[in-house]
């Protein structure tokens, strides 16, 4: 038996690695943080001629119909490429609540704009992975009022909305009564903030069901661990490249056995942690019973061992990884806003001990 990926999905992650490369790699995403850009077009566009964009979508749909696995892997290379455009809102969580809960006639009205990118859509469900003082969505007589925080993908032109009942609305992002509030974070390649209801008109997704908002929350949380395992790799990849032409003392740093440890650790935390996300995004698929269990410990083992390696990659680089001219500091914000985002490595492992327990009795 053969535990690798298939022919197919080596060319998914190569052909997404070139597209991102060819479109200027570390060099674009410097561009978008200094022009304080929104939206990355280009890449949103280009990604979407890849067919990204529409990786979960049925065929029918104008998708491909691929599995969350084949999104995992493609999250890994936009997080090696620091790239910053929406995919885990825009391509997954909301694909997926389409998808499994919303109507013919919205699976008709956004399914097929989704695939082609011609709309990006946010996921504004955070609140049921860390509840915080007066961030709760309340539905009435279809309407939304209340405050969102940190949606996926804030910058978009629809948005699933959970409320505090269990439900999942459509929101336009131009709906009278929604006010969108930019806020600052450490991650500049991935604009973010909070969405404020004022007596909102929302649409239902009324084939909902109980469990969806979980099943929304265990895809994004597989993905942003795959993102930070691409990230992290990044990190290591560069601290071994730099270590082999660095020189002190007329010989390259990476023959000194101290910096060879570094690398070292850096390596043998971060190769398990590649089959841990791919069987946690199988398992979103394919082992629903062991779906949420196993997106939380990708989460918070990723959480915690990319921290390690995005620490010990700037150690390696010694004062240069603090400066922009190396720009390892993209990779790091990126990894330290991933820990954070739908439940930090704490809360993920609260779950998944009480998941556990559950399973067990």
């Amino acid at each position: 038996m053969e535990f690798d990926l298939s022919d197919e999905q080596a060319m998914l992650q190569d052909s997404v690695h070139r597209f991102l490369l060819d479109a200027g790699g570390l060099e674009r995403t410097r561009a978008f943080a200094a022009k304080a850009e929104t939206r990355a077009t280009d890449l949103a566009d280009g990604l979407a001629q890849l067919g990204v964009t529409g990786l979960l979508i049925g065929e029918e749909h104008g998708g491909s119909g691929l599995s969350l696995l084949d999104a995992a892997l493609t999250a890994e290379v936009m997080g090696r490429h620091v790239a910053p455009t929406a995919f885990i809102g825009t391509a997954v969580m909301a694909p997926l609540a389409l998808q499994r809960g919303g109507s013919r006639t919205q699976r008709d009205q956004w399914l097929p704009k989704l695939a082609a990118g011609s709309v990006t859509a946010g996921a504004a469900i955070s609140e049921f992975t860390g509840g915080r003082e007066g961030a709760s969505v309340v539905r009435s007589d279809g309407r939304l009022t209340g405050r969102a925080l940190f949606p996926v993908d804030f910058e978009a032109d629809v948005y699933v909305v959970a409320d505090r009942d269990g439900g999942l609305s459509l929101v336009a992002a131009d709906a009278p009564g929604l006010t969108r509030t930019r806020l600052i974070t450490i991650d500049v390649t991935r604009p973010t903030g909070e969405l404020q209801f004022d007596n909102v008109e929302a649409e239902p997704l009324e084939a909902a069901s109980p469990g969806l908002i979980s099943d929304l929350i265990d895809a994004g949380r597989v993905m942003y661990a795959a993102d930070t395992l691409g990230a992290a790799q990044e990190m290591l990849d560069r601290s071994v490249a730099y270590a082999a032409e660095r020189k002190q003392f007329g010989r390259p740093i990476g023959s000194f056995q101290a910096v060879k440890h570094m690398c070292a650790e850096m390596a043998a935390a971060l190769e398990p942690c590649r089959a841990l996300v791919w069987y946690a995004g199988y398992a979103l698929d394919a082992l629903p019973a062991e779906a949420s269990l196993t997106a939380c410990h990708a989460k918070a083992h990723l959480s915690e061992v990319g921290t390690m390696v995005a620490r010990t990659a700037t150690e390696v680089h010694g004062g240069m990884g603090f400066t922009d001219l190396v720009g390892l500091h993209y990779w790091f914000k990126r990894i330290g806003f991933n820990r954070q985002m739908l439940g930090g490595p704490q809360r993920v492992r609260e779950e998944a001990a009480k998941l556990a327990l559950a399973q067990a009795s």
